[in-house]
């Protein structure tokens, strides 16, 4: 049953409507001619909390919050946004309860089952391929990353990589073990280690870092998110719960990115 307070949002944005069309006009003209970030990284933050607002179980948060996902997905694609990050399952996530865990892989299956028939991605050319410590996902999402990620092998010009089961300090140990081997095989020698060598063994291998990261729902930390690759990242928090996570909220933030000054140190 939808819940009082949910009917009401959507009532508002019944009548609100018009005025977000001419704001995303107004946005739209204000970025399009301008910097647009190469690599974007979103943390999905907020589908537990958005539905507990609103009435609903977590479930359904999760279940808003993949959909989401798809429509934020097609709003970089239309921006000419090359790679995007999605953060959606960490390996910290794996203490939360098992009947939530198993309902956010079966999201992630789907999703992922989706790909290979999804019209968007072929016609944009996105390689899709998911990032983390995968051997400890279920079997049935490992095929379906599979499936997926061979179906969208061919493709370059965009990437998309969807980080489950995933945390920053076991890609950073996962890629240290990787160089002890190559030194212990002779194929490396320890003055050779340097961040080049390092980068070239993150999950990420051989794309650019994200320019700018994304963090809804408030929380003001990256939550051990690309914590090699973020080094000159532009980070960006907002209040809006991921679910809620509208394209007036990109594009702002788009914009704030394009008013910064990247300096990188210099």
């Amino acid at each position: 049953m939808v819940s009082i307070k949910a009917r009401l949002i959507k009532i508002q944005n019944l009548i609100l409507r018009p005025m977000y069309k001419v704001y995303e006009w107004k946005l739209y003209r204000e970025i399009k001619n301008k910097s647009i970030p190469v690599h974007v990284g979103f943390i999905l933050d907020g589908n537990r909390r958005w539905a507990s607002s609103l009435g609903f179980e977590p479930e359904e948060g999760h279940e808003y919050g993949f959909e989401k996902a798809k429509e934020v997905l097609k709003w970089c694609l239309e921006l000419g946004i090359k790679t995007v990050t999605l953060y959606v399952f960490s390996t910290e996530n794996f203490k939360r309860g098992r009947s939530e865990i198993e309902h956010i892989f079966n999201i992630a299956e789907k999703a992922f089952k989706e790909i290979p028939n999804n019209p968007e991605v072929h016609r944009y050319s996105v390689r899709v391929k998911a990032i983390g410590r995968i051997e400890y996902l279920p079997e049935s999402l490992r095929e379906a990353i599979k499936k997926a990620e061979e179906a969208t092998a061919a493709y370059s010009e965009r990437k998309l990589f969807i980080a489950i089961s995933y945390g920053g300090r076991s890609e950073i140990v996962d890629a240290i073990k990787k160089i002890a081997v190559e030194i212990l095989n002779g194929k490396l020698g320890v003055d050779e280690v340097d961040e080049e060598k390092v980068s070239k063994h993150l999950y990420t291998a051989g794309e650019p870092d994200p320019d700018l990261i994304i963090r809804t729902s408030g929380e003001g930390r990256l939550s051990n998110f690309l914590i090699w690759q973020c080094a000159y990242s532009e980070l960006y928090f907002t209040d809006v719960h991921w679910p809620s996570f509208r394209r007036i909220d990109f594009w702002r933030i788009i914009r704030s990115y394009q008013r910064r000054n990247r300096r990188f140190g210099a």
